[in-house]
This record gives C-alpha cells, sequence and structure tokens, in this order.
C-alpha cells in the first residue's frame, strides 16, 4: 500500500516506521516546510492518506485528499464541527473517510466498555462521575478528543448527566469546577512527556471507582492509525473508528 502522511511532526514519523515495518511505502510527506506539495498529482501516487497535523490545517488537507479522491484516514482532533459537511460530501461522491478522536486498539477498547459501565451506573445513583484527562504540554485542544468521546459515550447512557463541561489545570486557560448535577466535568492537565492517560471516576461518600487508560507511548495510535488505512482500502463512504472494531461477542 502506498500512503500519503499529511502532518511529518513526532506522530507522522511513528507512523512512518510503523508502515514500513508492516511493507508500506511512504510516496509522500506533507508538513509547514513543503506546503506547496500537496496537490492532486502527487496525492493520487497514494492508496491513501493519513492525516495527522494540526486542528488548523486538517481541514484543507482533507478538502485536498477529497477533491483529489483519495481515501484520507484522519487522527486530527479539534475541527470536528465540520463533519457534517465532510459527510455530506463523501455520501454524495463516493469518496472514503475514517476519522477518529483516538485509533489506538485500546483506547477503543475502553470506549465500549466506558459504555457499558454507564449503563451499569444508572441503577447506582449516589455516585457521581467526572472524567480526567492528562496530555504533554504541547497538546493543542483542551479537552482532548479522546476524553470528549469518554464523556459523550457517558452522556449517552447514563441518564443524569446531560452535557459537559472543562477545566485546564496548569498552564493555559483557566475554567471552572463548579459543575452541576446534570454537568459531566472534565478535568484537563497539561504534563511534559505524558503521551495520554484517560480515567473515568465515579464517586460515592463511602467509596471511589476508578476505570483509566494509560498510553506509554503514541505507538499505539500510530499502529491504530495504519490498520485504518489498511481497513479503509477497497471501501467508499464515510466511517468513524468503531466501525473498525467488532465488540458483538460483549454484546450477546
Amino acid at each position: 500500500m502506498k500512503i500519503a502522511l499529511l502532518g511529518y511532526g513526532k506522530m507522522g514519523k511513528i507512523i512512518e516506521k510503523i508502515a514500513m515495518d508492516r511493507k508500506h511505502e511512504i510516496v509522500l510527506k506533507i508538513d509547514q516546510d513543503n506546503i506547496s506539495d500537496l496537490t492532486a498529482d502527487n496525492l493520487q501516487k497514494a492508496d491513501v492518506a493519513i492525516e495527522f497535523s494540526t486542528p488548523h490545517t486538517a481541514l484543507t488537507n482533507i478538502t485536498e485528499c477529497l477533491n483529489a479522491g483519495v481515501p484520507v484516514v484522519v487522527g486530527t482532533t479539534g475541527w470536528h464541527d465540520s463533519l457534517p459537511a465532510i459527510k455530506q460530501r463523501c455520501e454524495n461522491e463516493g469518496l472514503a473517510f475514517i476519522y477518529g478522536t483516538n485509533f489506538s486498539v485500546g483506547v477503543n477498547i475502553f470506549f465500549h466498555v466506558n459504555k457499558m459501565l454507564a449503563k451499569i451506573m444508572n441503577g447506582y445513583s449516589y455516585y457521581d462521575v467526572q472524567v480526567e484527562e492528562i496530555h504533554h504540554t504541547q497538546k493543542l485542544d483542551s479537552p482532548s478528543g479522546t476524553a470528549i468521546t469518554i464523556a459523550e459515550g457517558i452522556i449517552d447512557n447514563l441518564d443524569a448527566k446531560k452535557q459537559w463541561i472543562n477545566v485546564l489545570t496548569a498552564e493555559g486557560l483557566e475554567g471552572t469546577d463548579n459543575a452541576t448535577a446534570d454537568e459531566l466535568l472534565i478535568e484537563s492537565y497539561r504534563i511534559d512527556s505524558v503521551p495520554g492517560t484517560h480515567t473515568v471516576i465515579y464517586d460515592s461518600e463511602v467509596d471511589s471507582i476508578e476505570f483509566k487508560h494509560t498510553a506509554h507511548n503514541r505507538n499505539g495510535f500510530a499502529l491504530g492509525a495504519v490498520m485504518a488505512a489498511e481497513w479503509i482500502q477497497n471501501k467508499k463512504g464515510f466511517y468513524s473508528v468503531e466501525d473498525m472494531f467488532d465488540f458483538t461477542l460483549n454484546n450477546k
């Protein structure tokens, strides 16, 4: 498989190594120094593009891929307000697109179990719940896309919570942690060299239940993105990373 990498920072370099280990070929690498090379002719040399850039450049990169008719895997977060327009275009024009807030296999298992746990906790209303996320200080968005997906999984399945609010501590913006009873608090922390830790905490007067995922490095994210590129081959349509995984065994 021939791959175009859109975004060649730390994640892009790890994706490149994993893709090559899996016998794929990198035919195009785009970063801020060679953005002029992002053309339809260059993109069409690839079977698929993997987009891990920034929230400010992702939509432009995605649009260029769709214009060129090249399937695209998008791991960048912070631009998802534009998803409905991308979905409509994919469906109207028969294009291929897959996105996710996190492509890690472990995180997607976490997402699924998080929803199941939220359903269970409807029966135990004396527990309150919040989400904590920790990332490196270079993380541009807050809360993380992964934390938002976790929060949405809880809100969709736990009757007591209707919306989430965020507070960013340490460096950066200051928020409020005065969540009302129907609000789900996401606490964000920015600490050097932390790839990503997400914790769901159900707390009561008598005990606490913590459900946590800790990334040891970025390799799981990168491997999942390459797996998504392999999965979307010969497909058309608009997909989320959840479509890659089969959790039917857990639902029997």
